[in-house]
């Protein structure tokens, strides 16, 4: 059974993402939109989110689903099911909402909610930002936030295969 505060935090179609961001926006907060695969949690994932969180009032996390995630990173990921990163990702206290989105980039979603700012890691220049030209284009900031070098999700499987 998942928690209602974790229910609370997720969005079951883009939709319903698009009414609760514009509910947000309308009282006068400022939405953030990051995304990713999120498949083992480590510090980059936690640092990242936490500095995604601060530069707004609201952090959505576009998550893709298991399918996205197999065609991006191959057969043998994601390690953890949908149902258990998306559990993991609304439990965070810096996450206020989390959409599953099924293809490979999040460029419908973004073009859906219309966030105020859309962020990914320091391992993206902005120009390769999927949804960048969008959010510019209705007054959005676009950023390329820190990265932690030696924390990524292929490190530790690596690391857990290699057996050190």
């Amino acid at each position: 059974m998942i928690p209602k505060f974790i229910k609370d935090n997720v969005s079951q179609d883009f939709l319903s993402a698009k009414a609760k961001v514009e509910e947000w926006q309308a009282s006068g907060k400022k939405v953030v939109f990051t995304n990713g695969c999120f498949d083992l949690l480590h510090k980059g994932h936690i640092s990242y989110l936490a500095e995604a969180k601060g530069l707004g009032d609201k952090l959505v996390v576009g998550l893709n689903s298991d399918a996205s995630v197999k065609r991006l990173k191959g057969e043998s990921r994601p390690v953890k099911n949908e149902q258990n990163r998306l559990i993991c990702m609304a439990s965070l206290k810096m996450v206020d909402l989390v959409v599953v989105f099924t293809e490979d980039t999040p460029l419908d979603l973004i073009k859906t909610i219309n966030p105020n700012v859309l962020v990914k890691g320091g391992d993206w220049n902005i120009d390769q930002i999927v949804g960048s030209e969008e959010v510019i284009k209705n007054g959005g900031e676009v950023k390329s936030l820190a990265f932690i070098e030696g924390e990524s999700t292929t490190h530790l499987i690596n690391k857990i295969n290699d057996g050190k």
